[in-house]
């Protein structure tokens, strides 16, 4: 961990991001990405922040197999991240961690995660995996799309914002390049795995259109690089009550299992024009501010898709 974070640094690369500034024993504070005109910051940010976190009070050679964690209320993109950890327990071979992630005194996202002093694992190809897979073009077949500053995206299944439909299928991975530390690349997968939602390809009449993420857990497999390609592959499972749970997994291009995921987010009412009318009535109340006219929505997608966060 080298310089200290402050509320006007950004980080401008995946392994910035995942540096943390140590504040006390069990105090740190991380740096926000530069996500321009979003105000929120990106649920698998604060995620991953408090996997690294949880992880600099275990003792080496232990690597997180497990994570749960709550999303409690909005973080902001102008606003650090403080990530205060919960020594719950060290055993033989087990250690367990709680996390909070706090901006203005309120926890906005809360974690527990498990390490594991793994052994030596045996031929690969004896392991069992059952995880459903997905017959998918190669990366390079696939169009570049995506909103993150962070990471290089392809959707395998399109994103459509007017017409309510958003990926369940990309392809993903870092920017840059990442050191050799498999905790930071299980940090890498924790960041990747809040894109796009498994409801995406499902019309918004059968089940609501998509909102706010409410929990997220997640298990660590086999070891792959979140700066080689890591294909993120989610799918519907039950949506009742104005939510929706999917589950999906996180596979290297040679199709290694690197982690299942499991996600549940609420499943807002009304039809996707309303929420267009909520994205103009901001830019109208922001122009205002700014003393400008406002731009309507052909301009703010295109100023979207130009601005580095929106490649």
């Amino acid at each position: 961990m080298n310089e200290p974070a402050n509320e006007l640094e950004l980080a401008n690369d995946l392994g910035s991001l995942l540096d943390l500034e140590r504040v006390d024993r069990d105090l740190f504070r991380g740096r926000n990405a530069n996500f321009g005109p979003r105000r929120t910051l990106y649920g698998g940010q604060v995620a991953a922040q408090c996997l690294i976190a949880a992880a600099a009070t275990v003792e080496e050679g232990r690597l997180p197999h497990s994570l749960h964690g709550y999303f409690l209320r909005a973080g902001r993109s102008d606003l650090p991240v403080i990530l205060e950890v919960d020594r719950d327990r060290d055993g033989r071979s087990f250690s367990a961690r709680h996390v909070n992630a706090v901006q203005e005194g309120e926890v906005i996202f809360s974690m527990i995660t498990s390490f594991h002093a793994e052994s030596e694992a045996g031929d690969v190809d004896d392991a069992f995996d059952g995880a459903p897979r997905r017959e998918v073009p190669e990366p390079a077949a696939t169009r570049r799309g995506g909103w993150n500053p962070l990471l290089e995206v392809r959707e395998v299944t399109q994103t459509d914002f007017l017409k309510g439909v958003f990926t369940d299928c990309v392809w993903a991975r870092s920017l840059t390049r990442l050191p050799d530390d498999p905790l930071v690349h299980r940090a890498g997968l924790t960041y990747m795995s809040d894109i796009g939602t498994g409801f995406g390809q499902k019309p918004a009449a059968l089940v609501g259109r998509g909102g706010p993420s409410i929990d997220h857990a997640m298990w660590f497999q086999e070891h792959i690089r979140a700066d080689d390609w890591v294909l993120v592959d989610l799918r519907p499972v039950k949506a009742r009550s104005a939510r929706g749970c999917y589950e999906g997994s996180l596979r290297g291009a040679d199709g290694s299992l690197g982690a299942t995921l499991y996600q549940e987010h609420l499943l807002l009412p009304g039809a996707l024009s309303e929420l267009v009318e909520g994205v103009l009535r901001n830019e109208a109340e922001v122009a205002a501010q700014e003393g400008r006219e406002p731009r309507d929505l052909e301009e703010l997608q295109r100023a979207h898709r130009e601005h580095p966060a929106g490649r």
